[in-house]
Formats: C-alpha cells, sequence, structure tokens
C-alpha cells in the first residue's frame, strides 16, 4: 500500500474531536508538508539545473497530472505568465480528463495511459522540453505513461511523489520524494501530499525563474505593466532600482512599452535600440546588462 492510502491510528476518532482539534490535526499536516520538502531540496535543484539549458534553448516546460495534482500544476502553470511573463504558448499542463477536469471529476480519466501517451504525442515534446509529473501516490497510470512516453522523445522528466518507492520517481529521470506520509484522512491527498506538491512546484518555478534572469534585486522585472495596478508596481520598483524621479520613470516606461527590464536601462541612459541590445547580449540578465 501507497504512503499516501495508508491510515494513521492517531485520526482513528477524528470524527469525534470538537472543531478546534480537528483543525489543530489538520494544520500540523499542513506544517509537515512543508516540512517534507527541506530533504527534496537536492533534487528538486537537480531538477532546475537540468531543466535550465533546454527552456534557454527554446523548449517548453509542461506539467502533467491527474485530479488534484493536475490541478496544483495547472495553477502553477498559470502563474507563470503574470509574474514572470512566460509566453504562454512555452508552458502546457496535460490533464487527464482536460481542461474540464480542472474544475469537475473525470472519472477514470487517469487510467488513460492512452490519453497521455496521445497528448505527449500532439504536443509534439522533444528534446528541448521539460515534463513535470505530479501524483501523490506516484502510480497514477495516466501521469506515468506520460512521463515514460517525454523522455523516450528526450525530454528531460520530473517525477515528484509523496509515496516511498513510488515507479514515478524510478521512471522520471529525476525523481523528487515528497515523504508526507498519511493523511488525516486517509486517501484524501489533496491535504498534505497537494500542499507539499504546490509547495514543490513553488519553489521549482521560482528558482527556474530567477535562474533564467527574469528576476532582479528580488523584483519580478519581466512582468509587464498591462494594468493600472501593475503599472503603480511597475514605477515603484524603478525609483527603487535607480533612484529616478516619478516624472523620468513614467516616461520610461512609455518608451519601454512597460517593461521594467527595458526601462530601467533606459533610465540608466542607453536608448531603447541599446537596451534591447543590452538585453540580448546577456541573455535577458539585468544584472549582467547593466554591468556590461
Amino acid at each position: 500500500m501507497q504512503d499516501t492510502e495508508r491510515h494513521d491510528p492517531r485520526f482513528a476518532d477524528l470524527d469525534a474531536w470538537d472543531t478546534p482539534a480537528v483543525l489543530a490535526a489538520v494544520w500540523e499536516g499542513q506544517l509537515r508538508a512543508v516540512a517534507a520538502l527541506g530533504p527534496a531540496l537536492v533534487e528538486l535543484g537537480r531538477a532546475v539545473e537540468g531543466a535550465l539549458p533546454r527552456l534557454r534553448d527554446g523548449g517548453t516546460l509542461f506539467y502533467a497530472g491527474a485530479g488534484t495534482s493536475g490541478r496544483v500544476a495547472a495553477q502553477d502553470a498559470s502563474e507563470l505568465k503574470p509574474t514572470f511573463d512566460w509566453p504562454t504558448e512555452r508552458v502546457t499542463v496535460l490533464m487527464a480528463g482536460g481542461e474540464g477536469a480542472l474544475l469537475h471529476t473525470a472519472e477514470g480519466a487517469e487510467d488513460r495511459e492512452d490519453w497521455a501517451r496521445d497528448a505527449v504525442a500532439d504536443a509534439g515534446i522533444g528534446p528541448r522540453d521539460v515534463l513535470i509529473g505530479l501524483a501523490a501516490s506516484g502510480t497514477t497510470p495516466f501521469t506515468r505513461a506520460a512521463v515514460r512516453a517525454a523522455r523516450e522523445r528526450g525530454a528531460l522528466t520530473v517525477g515528484i511523489a509523496c509515496s516511498s518507492g513510488a515507479p514515478l520517481l524510478h521512471e522520471a529521470e529525476i525523481g523528487v520524494l515528497l515523504a508526507t506520509g498519511p493523511e488525516a484522512i486517509a486517501g484524501s491527498t489533496r491535504m498534505k501530499a497537494g500542499t507539499a506538491q504546490k509547495v514543490a512546484l513553488n519553489l521549482f518555478s521560482t528558482a527556474l525563474m530567477v535562474r533564467l534572469g527574469r528576476v532582479y534585486r528580488g523584483h519580478m522585472v519581466d512582468m509587464a505593466a498591462r494594468n493600472a495596478k501593475l503599472e503603480r508596481r511597475a514605477e515603484r520598483m524603478l525609483i527603487e532600482l535607480t533612484g529616478a524621479a516619478p516624472a523620468a520613470v513614467r516616461a520610461a516606461l512609455a518608451k519601454a512599452g512597460g517593461k521594467v527590464k527595458l526601462a530601467v536601462l533606459i533610465l540608466d541612459g542607453h536608448d531603447p535600440g541599446e537596451a534591447r541590445a543590452l538585453l540580448d547580449r546577456h541573455g535577458g540578465h539585468l544584472r549582467a546588462a547593466r554591468c556590461g
């Protein structure tokens, strides 16, 4: 039996406890979920380093999952564009049961290995790409099939599971174990396991974007100012990063088309063309562009 399916006798009388005790039990589980990331940092680091050259070469980041794992993956994927301006065409979620399963249960979809293989083929996954497969138990047929198919096509594959000995961890090139143990409600992996997977993806995608040059001095400098709130955030960023006056900041943002990195270099004295060339020369890394 997988670790995530086991019953924890400590919670045998959970349904007889009062509300504060139930909340305390679930809260304790959430703390354990986050703690489970500590031993996984080395493998997560390997995943980031393995993904970097592929994504620098124009590859796409794929996620594959079913049920809670797929929904957690979709949340991480959807946040890459607004936070880091990662191109939407270069991130894709292979969800068992399709997009409809993000909101509604798709019974039996997680067992369809053929759907996973077809999804990988239809997406044209290849050697420049990265696929993250998530399954709390590490046994989900859809996710495992997607990982195997992507690996056969030369993609970097990362398997994230919450059960020791899970086959997914061995079928992927890099296996990341999040040892969360049994849930307070046996088998309800939206709890500890779901939290641990979400935190793992937060760490992975954030570190990846930092290493790709989309963060500078703790700011999301690849963010494009597309609405009033983001315009105000961009202005605050530029004032902090350059010390320029608000009027100069607004003028630079206008010249840069709302792009913060370009605006920083414009405020440093470069014209827009020079600023773009500098960023291109340094692979989009603003720190290197300002020094070079």
